[in-house]
């Protein structure tokens, strides 16, 4: 957990700190600082980092043989997915929380309505996350080829998502990938969540209710691919 959350609290830290002066939002009040804009970005990289974390174990199990009793055991395969993925899922909300009660000393003030909506929207990003996590291990037999993996394709999916900087301000091009990364409508659900009823979300993907629309048919997708995943035959 310290390592988990540790990381992404200092690279919050620092980059906010240092970017601070130099950020400007025109679709936020001038009152949000880089801190505080980063803050829902830093939390989806903690969930990030929890769920390739969980998925590694996919690539012990199967090596120790653990996997393949849980395969022949007369179940769903779609009970296999679920279950993990919910393990991973509740594993990085959990600590995601632990970092959401430092909001208030930001400058974010929840009502009781706006943290029931960012539990749900870190809930379905957890999800999502874990089980994009979960198909990659699934097909790999190689941490060292999981971790590659994770470096090129998920890290950057975070890059592009709008946690270090808006939309808005992207090259044209840019803006193009950024609003059809799935994980962008995570990141702007938890933003729009974080300030619910009051002003300081952007919109810039559409409406909280838009971007949760989102996030959970990506989230069910997830579930279903792993599951499709998992039921095909094994290679000898």
């Amino acid at each position: 957990m310290i390592g988990v959350i540790g990381s992404p609290l200092l690279f919050w830290f620092f980059i906010g700190s240092g970017l601070g002066n130099s950020f400007r939002h025109v679709d936020q009040s001038a009152s949000v600082s880089y801190l505080e804009y980063f803050f829902p970005g830093t939390m989806i990289l903690i969930i990030l980092f929890t769920s390739i974390f969980s998925s590694i174990s996919i690539i012990e199990d199967k090596k120790e043989g653990f996997m393949q009793s849980v395969i022949v055991a007369p179940v769903p395969r779609i009970s296999i997915a679920l279950g993990k993925i919910m393990g991973g899922t509740l594993l990085s909300m959990l600590q995601a929380v632990i970092i959401l009660i430092l909001a208030p000393f930001i400058g974010i003030h929840m009502t009781p309505a706006s943290f029931g909506v960012v539990l749900i929207a870190l809930f379905l990003v957890a999800f999502e996350l874990t089980g994009l996590g979960f198909m990659i291990a699934w097909m790999l037999d190689s941490t060292q080829g999981f971790h590659a993996i994770m470096n090129l394709f998920l890290i950057p999916l975070w890059l592009l998502s709008g946690a270090l900087f808006p939309v808005s301000g992207a090259a044209g091009w840019l803006q193009h990938v950024m609003s059809i990364n799935p994980l962008s409508y995570g990141v702007e659900a938890v933003r729009e969540a974080l300030y619910l009823g009051s002003k300081g979300g952007t919109q810039e993907l559409g409406s909280l209710e838009l971007c949760l629309s989102v996030t959970a048919g990506f989230a069910v997708l997830s579930l279903v691919a792993s599951a499709f995943i998992v039921a095909r035959p094994s290679r000898a």
